[in-house]
């Protein structure tokens, strides 16, 4: 056979019924040359969901758990070279009833109702019926009604009592669902609806006494009140509910209460009393308060009431519940009487102003009172405080007031800041004192060239409020500066050499940018001034050099300021001098001599100040600035000159006393003089050796005994090391108490006499000494206050770093420590 376009030849059913959950398999065949390419698609142009899986071979198209949304008609489409052929076919979704709402076993009163309901999902949608007892229920009262599947019953009688069924169908099946319904009667029973035992009510109120007996059927209901079947009356009814309802109450409404009720079965009563009380009354006159903030309020809330019935008061600050021992401490209840609900507010600040209610409540009635609070103080801040326009040494400041806070603002203050000043400073105004009318004010004596930020603070009779917020930022125009630097001196420096210092002047006076400083000098005498800029608003110095100055020459100096703005004044006219030169000549008689181990004295004669050829410069330093000094400088032999130690004398001190040296070493020592401008040559070298050190053992085998009113102190000698100089003597240090000055006895034995202590106790302490210097010591010893006549004690050899030990007392025997 030649090419031809797909011929369907199996075709699926117009139309197919699928079920609810099930799975639906379409086939299409195609026959063609070329062999046609099978494709399905959905008529509505739908995508397939995923659960379709169109891997599958292309001629079945599967469907598995058919939903609702899965109907529809569906193409299957065949196609080739030649041409293209489909085939239509619907699937119809559907699904037997299922039930989701069912009636339930019910037990009813006679004459009460009933409703049940029925409900079930289908598809097509269900119809209902019902069944009584296995048969159909035919409604042919109008109390039996059947609507929606929803059967209802009304004034149920004992012929209702059965086993009723649900049927719920459509043509692909039905669903049955049962209940019972039993229908009993009962007589009159209060077991559980006691009349309540005690009803309380206030004269001129209304009260409900309630009377609810089980009961089926429902009926009569009937009162008495004591004995007597009750009257009604225009105020005391009984209503078709058989509760009793008694109006505007009299105390002659008191009494017992009894409700009786009866039907066919029987009959039954339940009594109750009911007392009438006073009304509560408040006597406390509701008003307006009036109070400044920081002051203390009492709010009063006094009644009268039916003394047997206790009272509650209540609180409300703007409707909102008031728990006193929070808010701060403020409230506090003050009412110390029975019948008294009073308050107090205490340190009152504006937001306690408001309206406060005071609720009391009793078991018959309630009632309230309201107090309007107003809270006066100081203003609240100003509010948009505005520069309106700005000089260099004047603004023009605007604002808007806050709220008064009831007292009406009489002045406003305005204070400044800038990056310059410690916190707010108050300035100065035109108009001098801003009325509580005004707006607006001029600030004035600012300073040119600086960014101010301002706030304003408002006053009325209470006091000063809160500052505004600040302003932002404006700069004040510049002008020429107007304040020169302070503090013009200078001296010293390098040979030919003219040194200026200053100090610099602060940013906030320097009125504008571009600011420096004018520096003009002349040698005394001279008739013109030299000038030189320094541009640097931050420089503190310049330093004028030339070879013609002479030593300690001097000079007349000023200082001026510029700015961009143009050039200020010049400051006073000051003298300083030039740099001056260094000593020329070196010191003589240089001598040294070692004094301890530690100690070097060094002496030398003094330079005249005549000593230079410079005539001037000697006379300068000597008469007018007693600049010569001289510089000690020593070294420990064999070391570099450059690791030596450097000590300054001052004046005309022609001797020092080197410490802190090592024992048995040599040192170099030289000396030269010096002035502001450097050193002068170095004398010749001497070299000391230091003495050998101290002895480093203390005392030991420290004992003492008391004979005639004296104490004897005794310790073995000490002996120095082969290294260490001879001991020569002892150095006793005593005192009687810790925080006394200690006194010194010297000795070159091993023993000492001290007076007997007879109201304190001896402190003491014990070191050799020799020409090294003073060796080490003992531990601190105590010798206590002896009220007899004999007594002997000692102190073991212990380092001299240990801790303070007391010496135990014996009257007949010694006791080590």
């Amino acid at each position: 056979m030649g090419e031809y376009e797909p011929k369907i030849e199996v075709q699926f059913p117009e139309v197919v019924h699928v079920a609810k959950g099930s799975t639906v398999k379409l086939e299409c065949f195609a026959l063609g040359n070329p062999v046609p390419s099978i494709t399905w698609r959905k008529a509505d142009g739908v995508p397939f969901p995923r659960k379709v899986d169109m891997r599958k071979a292309s001629g079945v198209l599967e469907i598995p758990y058919f939903q609702l949304e899965d109907a529809g008609t569906y193409e299957c489409v065949a196609e080739n070279s030649r041409g293209m052929n489909t085939v239509k076919g619907k699937l119809f979704f559907y699904a037997p009833p299922h039930l989701t709402e069912k009636p339930q076993d019910v037990q009813k009163l006679i004459d009460d109702s009933l409703v049940w309901e029925c409900k079930a999902t289908a598809k097509p949608k269900p119809s209902y019926r019902w069944m009584k007892n296995g048969e159909n229920l035919e409604p042919t009262e109008e109390r039996v009604q059947v609507v929606n599947g929803a059967l209802s019953i009304s004034r149920l009688t004992l012929s209702d009592t059965g086993m009723y069924q649900c049927v719920a169908g459509n043509k692909h099946g039905e669903v049955y669902s049962n209940a019972e319904l039993r229908v009993i009667a009962v007589a009159p029973d209060f077991s559980h609806s006691q009349l309540k035992s005690q009803t309380l009510v206030k004269v001129g109120g209304d009260v409900l006494i309630e009377c609810n007996p089980k009961m089926s059927p429902w009926g009569v209901i009937s009162w008495r009140k004591g004995t007597e079947p009750l009257r009604e009356t225009s105020r005391v009814n009984i209503l078709e509910s058989g509760n009793l309802r008694i109006w505007n109450a009299t105390k002659s409404d008191s009494g017992t209460y009894t409700c009786v009720a009866r039907n066919q079965f029987g009959v039954a009563s339940s009594t109750g009393s009911l007392t009438v009380k006073e009304p509560t009354i408040i006597t406390s006159q509701p008003n307006t308060l009036d109070v400044n903030v920081g002051e203390s309020v009492v709010l009063p809330c006094q009644v009268n009431h039916d003394p047997s019935l206790e009272l509650k008061f209540t609180w409300f600050f703007n409707e909102q519940l008031i728990h006193f021992g929070n808010h701060g401490g403020f409230f506090e209840k003050v009412g110390g009487q029975h019948s008294a609900g009073d308050i107090m507010i205490r340190n009152i600040q504006l937001r306690h102003a408001g309206k406060y209610t005071c609720a009391v409540q009793t078991k018959v009635d309630s009632i309230s009172i309201a107090v309007d609070l107003v809270v006066r103080g100081p203003p609240s801040p100003p509010t948009s405080i505005n520069v309106e326009e700005i000089t260099d040494t004047t603004a023009s400041l605007s604002w808007r007031p806050g709220p008064d806070n009831h007292s009406p603002i009489t002045a406003y203050t305005i204070q400044a800041r800038t990056p310059f000043s410690l916190g707010w400073q108050a300035v100065t105004t035109v108009p001098e004192a801003v009325g509580g009318h005004r707006l607006t004010a001029t600030v004035i004596d600012l300073s040119p060239w600086v960014e101010y930020e301002f706030r304003v603070l408002a006053s009325n009779g209470i006091g000063t409020g809160e500052p505004s917020k600040p302003s932002k930022q404006a700069r004040t125009k510049g002008t020429s500066p107007k304040v020169t630097p302070a503090n013009v001196s200078g001296g010293g420096g390098s040979r030919s050499e003219l040194v200026i210092t200053w100090e610099p002047v602060p940013e906030e006076l320097q009125n504008g940018p571009g600011f420096g400083y004018v520096v003009a000098f002349r040698p005394n005498g001279a008739p013109g001034w030299m000038q030189a800029a320094v541009p640097s608003a931050e420089a503190s110095r310049y330093v004028f050099k030339n070879e013609s100055i002479l030593p300690f020459s001097p000079f007349q100096v000023k200082m001026g300021v510029y700015n961009n703005e143009g050039e200020g004044p010049f400051g006073p006219v000051i003298t300083i001098y030039s740099a001056e030169e260094e000593p020329g000549r070196a010191p003589t008689r240089v001598r040294a001599r070692s004094l301890s181990a530690s100690e070097v004295e060094v002496l030398w004669k003094a330079l005249p100040w005549n000593a230079s050829k410079k005539r001037v410069l000697g006379y300068e330093v000597i008469l007018e600035t007693n600049k010569l000094f001289f510089k000690l400088k020593y070294w420990i032999k064999g070391e570099k000159e450059d690791a030596a130690n450097v000590q300054r004398t001052v004046g005309n001190q022609t001797y020092t006393v080197i410490r802190g040296l090592k024992g048995s070493a040599t040192y170099s020592i030289t000396v030269r003089a010096y002035n502001t401008a450097g050193t002068g040559p170095a004398s010749s070298t001497v070299n000391v050796t230091t003495k050998k050190p101290p002895p480093s053992q203390p005392p030991v085998k420290v004992m003492w005994n008391t004979s005639n009113s004296k104490i004897v102190v005794n310790w073995e000698q000490v002996k120095a090391l082969e290294n260490e100089s001879e001991v020569t003597g002892y150095k006793v240090f005593y005192k009687k108490n810790r925080h006394s000055s200690p006194h010194i006895m010297e000795t070159n034995t091993t023993s000492v006499e001290l007076a007997l202590p007879t109201d304190e106790d001896y402190i003491i302490q014990i070191k050799p000494f020799g020409e090294g210097g003073e060796g080490s010591s003992t531990r601190q010893i105590t010798i206590p206050r002896v009220p007899g006549p004999n007594a002997v004690g000692s102190a073991s050899k212990v380092s001299t770093l240990s801790a303070l030990s007391t010496i135990a007392l014996s009257l007949t025997a010694r006791t080590s420590l």
